[in-house]
């Protein structure tokens, strides 16, 4: 009987059970030190604020003005810097999470939980998102790190797309802000929307959503060898590079063509099917900061625009974006980039049309 492979010739080594116990504890206990900093203890006061005061600010979109100002380079710049002043903390945060889960947590740990396509592997992803609360950019270099550790398709997408659409503090100031009818109706779709659409997006992934070896990284849990500051280095360095450029780039091309995005409607087409339709996928497309659709829709509704637009934009602009797209867009089959696209805009609209008469 030949002895059981170490995984040395593989080029790997296991680790000690106690070292990658110590190095999951250093990662979990990194990012609740991190999410209490930068999400959970200001979204605490800033909950108090929205229930005394029903608002948590004014609009990015348009300010207090009633429409987005005229495209240029200076309107580009000033969305860029008031957008990037809302978010930076969080977005440093989601590169550091997504360079440390590479190396911190065991693929096999990861892989026995995460690494699957059924509907449980894709269930825990999206658990897994709701105490995050991030934005949709600021969570997608955490999903990079997943997809880089074979985490499944359907498991890196409830977990990407549940940060922003269940995140429990928005539904708490839209209710204070907006109505429970709002909540309810975000809630219901952000549902079908994490663990749905994830799930059956492993249907588009083929055989790229699971690695050759899950078995043996799940018997084994080898883990590569090299330094944990070498590899965490050339993570964060491969992140900062791929990442980073899209995201400011694209940033300030949505700034800039936001009147273009969001155009000013006459008082019958603001309340019709097309203004539905062309929100929506301006929605899906725009980058905001995390709840920041709440006092988008509140201005919109303020300005004469129909509870079927709300309802689309309530969907489409926290759960995606461009500049998110462009982030994680090399980790995902592009099957699945546009499928997931597609079920936003879908969601949007059917959103819109229930939001017509509920809301």
């Amino acid at each position: 009987m030949s002895p059981i492979s170490d995984g040395s010739s593989l080029g790997y080594k296991r680790p000690a059970s106690y070292k990658a116990i110590l190095l999951t504890v250093i990662f979990i206990l990194v990012a609740v030190a991190g999410l209490s900093y930068v999400k959970w203890w200001p979204y605490y006061h800033k909950a108090i604020k929205a229930a005394a005061e029903h608002t948590i600010g004014s609009s990015i979109l348009t300010g207090d003005s009633s429409v987005a100002p005229d495209p240029s380079l200076q309107v580009a710049w000033d969305y860029a810097v008031g957008y990037f002043k809302s978010v930076w903390k969080a977005a440093v945060l989601g590169i550091l999470l997504g360079s440390l889960v590479q190396v911190l947590i065991p693929s096999g740990w990861l892989l026995r939980v995460l690494g699957k396509t059924d509907f449980k592997s894709t269930a825990y992803g999206g658990l897994a998102s709701i105490p995050g609360m991030m934005c949709t950019c600021c969570a997608a270099p955490i999903v990079v790190g997943m997809r880089k550790k074979n985490v499944s398709v359907g498991a890196s997408l409830a977990f990407w797309l549940g940060n922003p659409v269940l995140n429990p503090a928005t539904l708490i100031f839209m209710t204070f802000v907006l109505s429970w009818k709002f909540t309810l109706l975000r809630l219901v779709f952000g549902l079908i929307l994490t663990f749905a659409v994830s799930y059956f997006a492993n249907r588009f992934a083929g055989n790229s959503s699971v690695p050759q070896p899950v078995d043996e990284l799940i018997n084994d849990n080898i883990e590569p060898e090299g330094s944990l500051l070498s590899r965490w280095l050339k993570g964060a360095g491969s992140m900062l590079l791929t990442v980073v450029p899209a995201y400011i780039i694209s940033v300030l091309l949505l700034g800039a063509t936001r009147a273009w995005m969001f155009p000013v409607l006459g008082e019958g087409a603001a309340n019709g099917i097309l203004a539905v339709v062309i929100f929506s996928i301006a929605g899906t497309l725009f980058v905001i900061p995390t709840a920041a659709e709440i006092p988008i829709i509140g201005t919109f509704l303020s300005f004469g625009f129909g509870t079927g637009v709300a309802g689309a934009l309530l969907v489409t602009l926290p759960s995606i974006s461009l500049p998110s797209l462009l982030m994680v867009y090399r980790s995902f089959p592009r099957r699945v980039v546009w499928f997931v696209l597609v079920s936003v805009i879908a969601l949007g609209l059917l959103s819109g049309a229930v939001g017509s008469l509920i809301l």
